[in-house]
């Protein structure tokens, strides 16, 4: 009876969800205020085309090209980026005003007011106050259509602007007849080298026109301008018996013709009339708003919720729409496109997609995808695998066929790999792990110290704890695709490398830390953001081990201590310390919601005894971090990334660990959801007694293709196969918290590393680098079972090595090596820590604090003799801001000097910048100082190229036994800067006295 039971609800589920018309759900504001980075205007799924307005030219919150705090609209452009943090785009600026023409964008913009204004999928309107004119906005795949209503159809004109917002490498405009013009922008930001090939057509013939190149006007009969980076133009029409202009703009990366093919196709139902007879234009528009909604409501039917609250309902689907805004379409109608090499290819199988912001949409996005969205997932893949080819490697944080080396790891493997384990796998599996072991194997970004030593450090690179770890999970799915695909060496080689993460893991603790000269960086704060992490601090990178989460549990000694370390993230003061990071918002304790690192960390708790803690901390991200207003999203929304984890999340499952075919189980957030799956059956969710309070689990039942019968399920998880070949799982709900799931001895290996196990590199640890007198090091390791030798002559230790029994005492420079060995004889990597006797006993004492998390050593790190390079990030330089550096450097006797000097570096766009002044004085007595030198005037601040200066002062030898140095801001950044108005900081190392 169960069995016709539930096939019965099977049949009959599309009559529960009598839903249409899911396009009234979405509210295209909810991101563009706070720091969501959104924009409103009309796009298709997935679309090349998006066509907004621009209300913010540069700065963090203009990422996306408008903020809804803005009253001010420069233009509509045709090309927007979703929720990043980075600006470009905002190609093709078009907007119609009444008056004499301007190039200057303050002058040809307009005010505008929420209260005239609205958006829904595919469309946009807006009124521009300034001269009454009421814009509206539609979109095909690679149109953008716009319909202008003049209220004073006099002295009318529409601004075409294509130096408008990033650099401009080359521009050119051509006038092909009375209603068409085309031409080229190509452009340098994120992205370095941007084609976008356009074609315009107008629905009235053009009556008057002007071009001007660089700012200055062509009155004559110009018909082309090529080789410039600098046009603007305004065309101006006969609106003498209507009001109305129409423009169709298509885009092309590839040509002008490819442009125009992709106008014919999409958005050329009827010609554009000489007789200005506008009805066949609107009928134009109307189809193309008509199709828009069509394509979206067909998106947006993917997932059926049903619910009574309209805000949950605008929340969802909202989300849901904001997944399908990108990645987006990259090639023309005929299947050409604009490949990484900067050649032009025809894709005959597949769409050529571009916008991949992997580092994000790898968590939960594209796992959406593999349930969702299974042909573009392939695409996708297929995209990435001639990007390869084409460029050399796998994507990073692709733009526009151009690769900008954002963030970290190579998250491109776990989106293939991941896919091809959920059996979207038709592709070339042999180069795709071609080119997932090229990717690993790159000579950048600290992967040589990787591979050579088993973990990067703070000497190898920035923001090595975050590299380290986030190699280590990309390895571990390479491992997976490999041993899926019979590739027996390279799935040992990758397992290995998967469990790197343990040798930047302080077991004491459970914090991950930056290793640094063979120990530990100190002092340690795990709330504190500096160059050592990747937009976070240690207590949210402290959860990331997706791949090795019971290995971890059972290194930390079980799972009471992993949910001992879950409460005190969550109950920890949400105050961080260090840098100012705009990308750490949505604060629970330390958890922070508005950054990806943080997102899978409340799933962890399904791997505890207490798995209601996974619903509670669910249910509360989703109902107080997402909203239905301009501000409703925590933290930009990353392409996908932060919209993915609600909609997920609220069917009541997320992947913690993409590439094992596991989903978490959290708090479904609606009664009842249905999924349509491409293959024609659904999965269904069905949370009995589902409330605003009920969103604890209290049981579930589980029925799939498997095993019709309904099931208990108590396993704290679903498997992707249950779900995509179509089922029922149903949670019964209530108010309080029952940890029902547990996950069993068996169970625990969907997330644990059991074979080809690695030794852990040892701990040397003996303070600072530079010492007086004599130094006790002492070398350890957390791994039972292991013995350690050591060598301190500064080679690599063999068999005339010593086996560390106690602390080693050193009076003389010295390097010292260190392996482990375990009890069959597999050993570590060789860990180096090098120690240096100061050549005198001078003391440094600081008048003004530094920055923690640039400390560059402390006092003593200013006279270690240990040189700081470019790369300030790696933490060898003392930064200060908001004070001046002074410094008095004690040479312990009187001494006859000549010469003082001091390092500093200058990176003007990350703020440091050389001092306005350095002066010197010198003293015999350390409260009478005398001034030898004063010195300024030493690096322009428009000089943007990081780089080290050594300020000496040279005065006439004389004995002191003090010195003094101070050094003065340069003060608020300059107006051109993109941190116009903030502080400037100095970066500070090395003092050298003469020769001494």
């Amino acid at each position: 009876m169960r069995n016709i039971l539930f096939s019965f609800f099977l049949l009959s589920s599309s009559f529960v969800f009598s839903q249409t018309n899911f396009t009234q759900y979405v509210n295209p504001f909810i991101g563009t205020g706070g720091h969501g980075h959104t924009y409103p205007g009309a796009v298709v799924p997935h679309g090349m085309v998006q066509l907004s307005p621009d209300t913010r030219l540069e700065g963090w919150d203009g990422c996306g090209g408008y903020h809804y705090s803005d009253s001010f609209i420069y233009g509509f452009t045709h090309t927007h980026l979703s929720g990043t943090g980075c600006t470009d785009y905002g190609d093709i600026l078009l907007m119609p005003g009444n008056g004499t023409p301007s190039p200057n964008n303050k002058i040809y913009g307009s005010l505008f007011s929420h209260n005239s204004e609205s958006a829904s999928p595919g469309y946009y309107k807006v009124n521009l106050l300034d001269d009454n004119i009421d814009v509206e906005l539609t979109s095909t795949e690679r149109v953008g259509f716009h319909h202008y209503t003049f209220s004073n159809p006099e002295n009318n004109y529409v601004i075409l602007d294509l130096k408008h917002r990033d650099e401009v490498l080359e521009s050119s405009l051509k006038i092909e007849d009375d209603f068409t013009i085309s031409g080229l922008r190509r452009s340098k930001a994120w992205a370095d080298n941007q084609y976008v090939y356009f074609v315009i057509k107008f629905s009235s013939p053009i009556k008057k026109m002007g071009i001007w190149d660089n700012d200055v006007l062509n009155v004559v009969n110009i018909q082309s301008l090529n080789n410039s980076k600098n046009i603007k133009a305004y065309f101006s029409f006969d609106l003498n018996t209507i009001k109305d202009v129409f423009v169709k703009v298509a885009i092309s990366a590839v040509s002008v013709e490819g442009a125009k093919r992709n106008l014919e196709a999409e958005a050329n139902f009827s010609a554009m009339s000489p007789a200005r007879d506008v009805s066949s234009a609107t009928i134009d528009f109307i189809k193309v708003k008509s199709q828009a909604e069509e394509k979206w409501d067909t998106e947006l039917s993917k997932i059926e919720v049903k619910e009574t609250d309209k805000n949950k309902l605008t929340v969802f689907y909202t989300a849901l729409y904001h997944t399908a805004v990108v990645p987006n379409i990259n090639m023309d109608v005929d299947g050409q496109y604009r490949g990484r090499d900067n050649q032009i290819h025809k894709a005959e199988d597949f769409t050529y997609y571009s916008v991949f912001s992997l580092w994000d949409t790898y968590r939960a996005a594209h796992p959406l995808y593999t349930i969702i969205d299974q042909k573009r997932t392939l695409d996708y893949i297929k995209t990435f695998l001639v990007q390869y080819q084409q460029g050399g490697r796998l994507p990073v944080w692709e733009l526009s066929s151009c690769e900008t080396d954002c963030m970290i790891g190579y998250h491109s493997v776990p989106v293939i790999v991941d896919a091809y384990l959920k059996g979207i796998n038709q592709f070339d599996t042999t180069l795709a792990l071609q080119a997932m072991m090229k990717s690993a194997n790159w000579n950048h970004l600290g992967l040589p110290a990787l591979i050579s030593n088993g973990m990067i450090t703070v000497e190898d690179e920035h923001e090595s704890v975050s590299k380290n770890l986030e190699y280590a999970y990309d390895d571990y799915c390479i491992a997976m695709y490999a041993k899926a695909i019979g590739n027996n060496e390279a799935y040992t080689k990758f397992i290995k490398r998967a469990q790197y993460y343990k040798n930047i893991l302080d077991f004491k603790s459970g914090y991950v830390r930056p290793r640094k000269n063979g120990g530990w960086i100190s002092p340690f704060d795990p709330r504190e953001v500096n160059n050592h992490f990747t937009e976070a601090n240690s207590w949210q990178y402290s959860f990331y081990f997706p791949q090795d989460i019971n290995g971890y549990i059972s290194m930390m000694g079980g799972k009471k201590k992993l949910e001992t370390k879950l409460d005190a993230l969550f109950n920890e003061n949400s105050k961080t310390t260090g840098r100012d990071q705009s990308d750490i918002t949505g604060l629970i304790g330390q958890y922070a919601h508005g950054n990806e690192p943080s997102h899978h960390i409340i799933y962890l708790y399904d791997y505890t005894d207490n798995t209601a803690k996974a619903q509670f901390y669910a249910n509360k991200v989703m109902n107080e971090f997402y909203k239905n207003s301009p501000d409703g999203l925590i933290g930009n929304e990353d392409c996908g990334q932060m919209s993915a984890w609600y909609v997920m999340s609220a069917l009541g499952f997320y992947p913690v660990t993409p590439g094992n075919n596991k989903y978490m189980i959290g708090s479904p957030q609606f009664s009842l959801v249905q999924i349509h799956l491409e293959n024609g059956k659904s999965f269904v969710v069905n949370a009995v007694n589902k409330n605003e309070k009920n969103f604890y689990i209290q049981n579930a039942l589980i029925s799939t293709s498997r095993a019709l019968r309904p099931t208990e399920w108590k396993y704290p998880f679903l498997n992707h196969e249950d779900i995509a070949n179509g089922g029922l799982v149903t949670f019964n709900m209530a108010s309080f918290p029952v940890n029902y799931f547990t996950l069993s001895n068996n169970d625990a290996e969907l997330s644990k590393m059991t074979e080809a196990k690695i030794v852990l590199n040892p701990i040397i640890e003996g303070g600072n680098i530079s010492f007086t007198g004599k130094k006790t090091i002492s070398i350890s390791s957390p791994q039972k079972g292991v013995k350690i030798y050591y060598s301190t002559n500064g080679e690599m230790p063999n068999e005339k090595m010593k086996l560390y029994v106690n602390p080693i005492v050193i009076d003389s420079s010295m390097e010292i090596k260190a392996i482990a060995v375990d009890k069959d004889n597999n050993h570590s990597f060789v860990t180096s820590s090098s120690f240096r006797k100061k050549a005198n006993n001078w003391t440094v004492k600081l008048n003004a604090t530094y920055e923690p998390q640039y400390n560059g050593g402390g006092a003593d790190g200013l006279i270690d003799g240990i040189h700081g390079t470019t790369n300030w990030r790696m933490g060898n330089w003392q930064g200060y801001q908001l004070q001046n550096p002074e410094m008095v450097i004690d040479l312990k006797k009187q001494t006859s000097i000549s010469k003082v000097s001091v390092g500093f570096i200058q990176d003007v766009r990350a703020w440091i910048v050389m001092p306005k002044k350095v002066s010197v004085f010198i003293s015999h007595d350390g409260v009478n100082f005398e001034k030898v030198y004063v010195g300024e005037n030493f690096l322009a601040i428009e000089d943007l190229n990081p780089q080290i200066k050594k300020v000496e002062a040279h005065f006439e030898r004389q004995p002191c036994r003090f010195i003094k140095i101070v050094a003065e801001q340069y003060g608020k950044l300059p107006s051109w800067h993109e941190g116009a108005g903030g502080d400037t900081h100095i970066f500070m190392d090395e003092l050298e006295v003469d020769d001494l």
